[in-house]
């Protein structure tokens, strides 16, 4: 099946199976590696970008359930060499442990934040259930995403 999807501000056409995973034609097709394929079942959220603006595991959406849609990877996130800032808290706080769900917990954090601006603690959490941190380095990531908000603290990984 030919689909036109606009990644990363630029707009791709191409035939693809009708059984391809988002994910795979990211990566395989388009190159953009920095979405990661997690657990291949759609729990660890490690393969989770936009579609327009909002938040999808990418190994659980088909690439034609794309067609027409403009999605944003990790490396389209950011604007040139400036950081968004959330990649900007994720780095300040330490939130990235061995990085692999990194790419994942930025575009869901990003996501939170565009409906929520101002969460709590407990709206963090629970905004960012459906991804997981094989590190269990989960504090720095909620620390992070509060600094992303305004909320918290602006200096280092370790704060009580």
């Amino acid at each position: 099946m030919k689909i036109t999807v606009k990644v990363d501000g630029t707009t791709y056409t191409d035939d693809v199976e009708p059984r391809t995973l988002l994910v795979f034609y990211l990566r395989e097709t388009l190159g953009k590696t920095g979405t990661v394929v997690g657990c291949d079942t759609s729990n660890c959220g490690a393969c989770t970008v936009l579609m327009d603006g909002r938040s999808v595991k990418s190994c659980n959406v088909l690439a034609v359930q794309a067609d027409g849609h403009e999605v944003t990877t990790i490396e389209g996130l950011a604007e040139g060499e400036s950081l968004t800032p959330v990649q900007e808290a994720f780095r300040d706080c330490h939130a990235l442990q061995c990085g692999y769900c990194t790419p994942g917990m930025i575009m869901q954090a990003t996501d939170l934040l565009s409906s929520n601006p101002s969460p709590t603690e407990a709206e963090v959490r629970t905004g960012m259930e459906g991804n997981l941190c094989r590190c269990t380095g989960y504090h720095n990531i909620v620390k992070a995403v509060l600094q992303a908000s305004g909320q918290g603290s602006t200096t280092g990984g370790e704060q009580s």
